[in-house]
């Protein structure tokens, strides 16, 4: 095999290596929901994007007057902001998944691009044989591993998901067995237990979450972050 099939097989490999890349990062920003299948399409689509404007306008105006004669007492209005802060977390979630799925393919570009231009460099005046091939196919490959897992904290990200799965399981047993900071409640107090627990489990994912958002800081932005441990 030539020198020239050699670096036609490499370039093949390594397109289609880059190809699934991409694919996987964007399906995890979930560009592409496999919840989706079936989906039927809601009849907003049969309107026309002014009919739906003139539709929100007027659905607003009769809102604004209702809620001038309505005066609901304070625990209410209380319910009603508690239920709005829903879908201001979905539309947050929304943006910001948006945002970090652009961010990727962009980043996931540049990585891409500056090593294959570094490695389309260092192809001029070579003599081809399959030693010369392997070396630009191993280096190419080396260096994109390298940059990815540098970028998106591969590693560092599966340390801390299992951490935190593991101290949501341990707060878990220990309430189903009644051990632990739980064997100070009783049947009768199992609301309280209850209570206890969510207060616990939504703190390691508030922690976890912190974590996440520290990994996707710049390098030069982050904080130390405590690694994990050799083993």
């Amino acid at each position: 095999m030539t020198g020239r099939a050699f670096l036609i097989i490499a370039l093949v490999a390594g397109g289609l290596t880059v190809g699934v890349i991409c694919v996987d990062h964007i399906y995890r920003a979930d560009m592409f929901d496999g919840r989706a299948v079936g989906y039927t399409v809601p009849d907003r689509y049969a309107y026309s994007l002014a009919e739906m404007r003139d539709s929100l306008a007027s659905a607003r105006e009769e809102l604004r007057r209702a809620s001038l004669q309505a005066h609901p007492p304070l625990a209410e209005r209380r319910s009603m902001y508690r239920e709005d802060t829903a879908e201001v977390i979905a539309q947050y979630g929304r943006e910001s998944r948006h945002y970090r799925r652009v961010h990727n393919i962009l980043q996931s570009l540049i990585i891409i691009g500056s090593t294959a231009m570094t490695t389309i460099a260092a192809l001029n005046q070579q003599e081809w044989n399959w030693q010369t091939v392997s070396v630009v196919i191993l280096g190419f490959s080396v260096t994109l591993a390298s940059a990815f897992t540098g970028y998106y904290k591969y590693r560092e990200r599966s340390y801390f998901l299992r951490q935190t799965a593991d101290a949501i399981e341990e707060e878990l047993n220990a309430l189903l067995l009644g051990i632990g900071d739980y064997s100070k409640f009783t049947e009768e107090q199992e609301g309280e237990a209850l209570a206890k627990f969510t207060q616990r489990v939504e703190a390691l994912r508030g922690e976890q979450r912190r974590r996440e958002q520290q990994l996707d800081q710049p390098a030069e932005q982050t904080a130390p972050v405590t690694p994990p441990s050799a083993a």
